[in-house]
């Protein structure tokens, strides 16, 4: 029996979040902000390791005594847990976090969803889609697809490949509001974004797949005006687009270039965290709503007592994240920060929009001064499959500064066409660019477009040879005309009377 365990037992017998370790305090049992020591005495860094060491894989006792951050899985007898261990400057803290209900099987069904999990790497899908009476689905290069000859699940099946990667807590959570989402890692494979929920048949689970290597620049095809954006001192940059535009990917490049070109303090705030950084020249903190923090707004106001230079910032979901990040980046700090919008100027107007009318003044003038870049990306299938991003990229210069102070953001994208030279791409010139690239055909190119008229007129400049008809619903516009009696927003024309500006999700 492992010295742990006793520990451990505690853990589930007090349905606690999780347990942590950190040297020279006590050891305690987490539950939100709320610590339950369980030991008289604190220890030591040494104690630590070694009952780290002792529960860790064999090939992998040494590494873990190391510095850094090392993140394995350990079966006690009370469960199975996730267990991090993060060693820096002198100190260590380990945290063990419950992945398995008590009382779940440790086996068979685990390896089921996990054998789903490698079918879904090996074909490089980017999703698994779990629904009740569906056998599973992937998504590959944009489409769903079945993986070989899988029978439909029912709902009790769902849920028993479910329950043994969904962590205690988050178990709860499913059981009381029906949906959860929390991440899973299976080791030497890769990471998984997980969703679980209830519709109107049953159980279902969605897993997006992370890749365990963070991908370079010039593997997403980041231009140098993109990465000159890693070298802000401060300032705001947001990388937006829709649900599954592979935001975090490029933010995670981003992140990992500063991490290997600067000497900063990084405090990331995800939902769940998704790629994991390895020590570099940066002290990196990474903390997951929900199991570090209970929510963004939170973990943003604690940070600016963190010392941090660099924030990143998953989702700002409401007003208050949104203010907060804002304000973050006014005091000295560089924010980076995704949005779920399609257009790097229509980005501008959702920010102002959220606050009430008698503030959007005073936040026209924080945003003039502090954002810095926009990057809006939309992934498109390449012609010999797989897929790649389509960036629109905004730089904040004086001109587009003083058209964000004086309200007039609908002249961005003129802006945007006269500042080529110094790094801007609207989206038309990205996936005109692919297309002359021959990487995705225009077909795809104008499906994805937000200003189809546009892009075929560029089509016909550049004597590009295209099968209009190939595209579903191909005379639709996706920017409205303009209605003369009203100003029109950024990223296009005005839309009609009672039309929403929402962006897709």
């Amino acid at each position: 029996m492992a010295r742990i365990d006793r520990f451990l037992q505690a853990l589930f017998q007090s349905g606690s979040e999780r347990l942590i370790l950190a040297s020279g305090k006590p050891a305690a049992l987490a539950s939100g902000d709320r610590l339950l020591p369980v030991s008289k005495q604190p220890v030591t860094l040494p104690q630590i390791l070694d009952l780290v060491r002792e529960v860790a894989p064999a090939e992998r006792r040494e590494a873990v005594a190391g510095p850094g951050r090392h993140e394995f899985s350990y079966d006690s007898p009370a469960g199975s847990v996730a267990v991090l261990s993060v060693r820096n400057n002198g100190s260590v803290q380990a945290e063990f976090t419950p992945i398995r209900p008590r009382g779940a099987a440790p086996g068979g069904a685990g390896a089921e969803i996990d054998a789903l999990f490698r079918r879904m790497v090996e074909n490089n899908c980017s999703d698994l889609h779990m629904s009740t009476g569906r056998p599973p689905l992937f998504r590959k290069d944009g489409e769903m697809v079945p993986l070989g000859e899988d029978p439909a699940l029912s709902g009790e099946e769902v849920e028993r490949l479910l329950r043994p990667i969904v962590p205690a807590r988050n178990w709860k959570e499913f059981e009381t509001t029906n949906d959860t989402d929390f991440a899973y890692e299976l080791a030497g494979v890769a990471r998984f974004r997980c969703n679980a929920f209830r519709d109107r048949l049953g159980v279902g689970g969605v897993f997006r797949q992370i890749p365990s290597r963070i991908p370079k620049a010039e593997d997403l095809g980041l231009s140098r005006h993109i990465m000159d954006l890693c070298r802000l001192s401060k300032g705001f940059v947001l990388v937006t687009g829709p649900t599954g535009s592979g935001k975090s990917t490029t933010l995670a490049a981003m992140l990992s270039h500063i991490n290997e070109t600067r000497r900063d303090h990084v405090i990331t705030i995800e939902d769940p965290i998704e790629f994991v950084y390895t020590p570099g020249r940066c002290l990196i903190n990474q903390r997951e709503v929900g199991l570090h923090t209970t929510d963004f707004k939170r973990a943003l106001r604690a940070a600016l007592r963190e010392d941090p230079d660099i924030v990143l910032v998953g989702e700002m979901r409401d007003l208050e994240t949104v203010k907060i990040a804002l304000e973050t980046a006014e005091t000295g700090h560089l924010v980076f920060a995704t949005l779920h919008t399609n257009t790097a100027p229509s980005t501008i107007d959702r920010i102002i929009d959220q606050f009430p009318a008698d503030e959007q003044g005073q936040v026209r003038t924080m945003l003039s001064e502090s954002l810095k870049g926009v990057i809006a990306q939309t992934l498109c299938r390449r012609r010999e499959g797989g897929r790649v991003a389509a960036h629109e990229v905004l730089l904040v210069n004086s001109a587009v500064a003083n058209l964000i102070r004086e309200g007039k953001t609908f002249q961005i994208p003129s802006i945007m066409q006269t500042g080529r030279g110094l790094g801007m791409v609207t989206m038309n010139d990205a996936l005109l660019d692919l297309v002359r690239k021959k990487l995705i055909a225009p077909e795809e190119a104008y499906a994805k477009s937000y200003q189809r008229s546009e892009l075929r007129t560029a089509f016909e400049r550049h004597g590009i040879r295209w099968n209009e008809k190939a595209v579903e619903d191909p005379g639709a516009e996706t920017t409205p005309k303009p209605d003369p009696s009203r100003p029109a927003p950024a990223g296009g024309p005005a839309p009609p009377p009672g039309t929403a500006r929402t962006p897709a999700r």
